[in-house]
């Protein structure tokens, strides 16, 4: 009896979180010009005093109408010596009054070389948020997906250190490695079958091989499979046919 009562009070209040969370995405996506404007005076009143905004005299004033006025548009060309003042180690409030805490490297180049984009510890909390809205729309069109296990792929790639001692790595990376994925608290919905060594294994070989057999050795419990990206190895077509050789004589 207590058993099903407490399981009628997690199904509660999964329900009653998954409603903030909808309500929350209802409100943005509504407001969104509202909540742009609200983000954007948030960001240019916290980072009154940075170089950057110095360098167009702004002066501390946060609203919009003078943002656009005297602020450029910009690419990631003339942004650069600015990361690279940071990267070399540079502590000053060049681009933002916080810490830098890590650079997040993109997926294209610019003259070759990764782009950096410096970031601060805090910004983790905004990507944690993001990534729990996820379930909460899932739950609109798929039930049950409390009762048991995701399949994921998830992978982290290599990391490289900065002249000035921070690293540079892609924000999956940056995510898997941090306290907020590692240290989560328990959900129902979000039981994957794959060990955290096996996420946190940098040979992305070892790592698709680990995450598989642990995905099968607990086939019965899964019901959901899925990649942030698609598997992009070589290997990945015949790869599971490799696993299952080894996994079921």
């Amino acid at each position: 009896m207590q058993a099903m009562a407490n399981g009628n009070n997690a199904t509660a209040a999964d329900g009653k979180n998954d409603r903030k969370a909808l309500d929350f995405i209802e409100n943005v996506t509504i407001h969104a010009d509202q909540v742009q404007a609200q983000v954007l005076s948030e960001i240019l009143s916290r980072n009154a005093r940075t170089e950057y905004l110095d360098r167009y005299g702004l002066a501390s004033r946060s609203d919009r109408e003078t943002f656009k006025k005297l602020l450029p548009v910009i690419t990631y060309d003339d942004l650069q010596p600015d990361i690279l003042r940071i990267a070399n180690g540079d502590k000053s409030p060049i681009l933002s009054s916080e810490p830098v805490s890590e650079f997040l490297t993109s997926s294209g180049t610019s003259a070759g070389e990764r782009k950096l984009m410096p970031t601060i510890e805090e910004e983790l909390d905004r990507r944690t948020l993001l990534y729990s809205l996820l379930m909460p729309v899932m739950n609109q069109y798929m039930k049950g997906l409390d009762k048991g296990k995701g399949m994921y792929f998830l992978f982290v790639k290599s990391e490289t250190p900065t002249p000035g001692g921070l690293v540079a790595r892609p924000v999956l990376t940056s995510y898997y490695k941090s306290r907020h994925f590692r240290e989560k608290p328990y959900d129902p919905y979000n039981v994957i079958t794959s060990p955290m060594e096996a996420i946190l294994c940098v040979d992305s070989y070892q790592s698709m091989y680990a995450q598989l057999l642990c995905g099968l050795a607990q086939n019965n419990e899964v019901l959901s499979i899925g990649a942030v990206f698609a598997l992009w190895s070589p290997q990945s077509n015949t790869f599971p046919g490799k696993a299952l050789e080894i996994a079921v004589p």
